[in-house]
């Protein structure tokens, strides 16, 4: 092929046969390059860039704009462009040149250059489609993202966690799908790749079992879902609030303002009780009356306080009942709802009954009694008397052989 076009450029030549003809084509050729490549050229990738990003910007439509940003601050665009221009005019320089040379006859320095040229040409085209592809792939990834918001945004069945995962899984998609396609473009063998791959991660499992089913127990909980950011929950021995939700982790904040890391595969193996899911909680108090006072004045009492207070919900209505007989009063036991369900009104509303209650109740005369207990000794009998005169009897038969030696004559003892 390198031969043919070798004739075709001789004989293209070949009726440019005195020096000074030569010379006369050499200078055109010199003068179009420098033309085209020094002031044509900028402006023409220039205009391709403006018209190319207005293209980009009404394709996506406002979407990926921080992956364009970040790859214009890590790459500049002026950068960018001058690169591309000085590609494209080393490219018009090499041609002149194979120009130039096939006029004087000199082929064959061309033909002994072309595989060299060639292997860089390919080389560079494999690199530039690589970092083309892989730049396009960013950008699809941030696109995806806005887009899973967006759909998040519209509809009420995707959660905050739902929509973080999507999100993660459709851009590790895309840079897979993408690194793939790069490792074809330099030829690498996928298939001995992927049985490496197998093996590698069939020892990262067997030594990454915790870390395996946390993975497992965020798509779990994804279906599931048994919670959602922004909810007071009670996971094993935590309480807080559910701050965010990863593919490995659930994140907490306790009452005491501490930050909390649960893995989720401790999540999904523990008792999970969510007070915020549907959007009111019931408490319970209780309270004790004296057995002398009266159980149904005191609970209409109790429950025309409970409807005083504004923490707590009128829709059930609070209520009071006797709940059963205590060691020193009769327990009421209060059964009120607070909505929406918070810390701040749960703890508000016990305190404001409790106050209201003492009140109420010292006002009206009924007793709320302190605990009581009564210690009492069984009546003595004429067995127990019967063994306490007789261990007294030893206890003084043992005091007088003590006072005397072995030979029955009284011991010395110093006064």
């Amino acid at each position: 092929m390198t031969a043919q076009l070798g004739t075709r450029l001789d004989a293209l030549l070949g009726s440019v046969a005195t020096t000074e003809a030569r010379v006369a084509v050499t200078a055109g050729i010199l003068i179009v390059t420098l033309a085209v490549g020094w002031l044509l050229l900028p402006r023409v990738v220039r205009a391709a860039e403006r018209v190319a990003t207005r293209w980009l910007e009404r394709f996506l439509d406002g979407r990926g704009e921080h992956s364009i940003e970040t790859m214009r601050e890590a790459v500049p665009t002026s950068f960018a462009l001058r690169f591309l221009v000085g590609v494209l005019q080393l490219a018009l320089f090499a041609l002149a040149a194979v120009a130039i040379l096939a006029l004087w006859g000199q082929f064959a320095i061309v033909v002994a250059v072309l595989p060299v040229a060639g292997n860089a040409l390919s080389i560079g085209a494999q690199a530039f489609l690589s970092l083309l592809l892989l730049g396009a792939a960013y950008v699809a990834s941030d696109v995806l993202e806005e887009y899973v918001e967006d759909l998040s945004a519209d509809s009420d069945r995707i959660t905050a966690h739902q929509e973080q995962l999507l999100s993660r899984i459709m851009q590790v998609g895309v840079l897979v799908i993408a690194g793939i396609t790069v490792l074809g473009i330099w030829g690498v063998n996928l298939g001995g790749l992927l049985v490496g791959a197998g093996f590698l991660g069939i020892v990262l499992g067997m030594a990454a079992r915790q870390t395996l089913g946390s993975l497992i127990a965020g798509f779990v909980l994804m279906f599931a879902r048994p919670f959602e950011i922004g909810d007071w929950v009670e996971i094993g021995d935590e309480e807080g609030f559910v701050t965010d939700i990863t593919i490995m982790n659930t994140h907490m904040r306790n009452f005491d303002g501490e930050y909390v890391v649960v893995p989720n595969d401790l999540v999904t193996n523990q008792a999970i009780t969510n007070r915020s899911r549907e959007g009111r909680l019931r408490i319970h108090m209780e309270v004790g009356i004296g057995y002398d006072d009266d159980p149904d004045e005191a609970s209409e009492i109790a429950e025309e306080v409970l409807a005083e207070i504004d923490t707590i919900a009128n829709n059930p209505k609070p209520y009071v009942i006797p709940s059963g007989f205590g060691d020193s009063a009769i327990l009421l036991d209060l059964r009120f709802w607070i909505e929406p369900p918070t810390p701040q009104a749960r703890w508000r509303s016990k305190a404001t009954a409790v106050e209201m209650i003492q009140d109420r109740f010292a006002d009206a005369g009924i007793s709320i009694p302190y605990p009581q207990r009564t210690v009492s000794y069984p009546p003595e009998t004429a067995e127990a008397a019967e063994t306490v005169e007789r261990v007294e009897r030893l206890d003084a038969d043992g005091d007088e052989r003590g006072d005397r030696g072995s030979d029955g004559r009284a011991n010395d003892r110093p006064t």
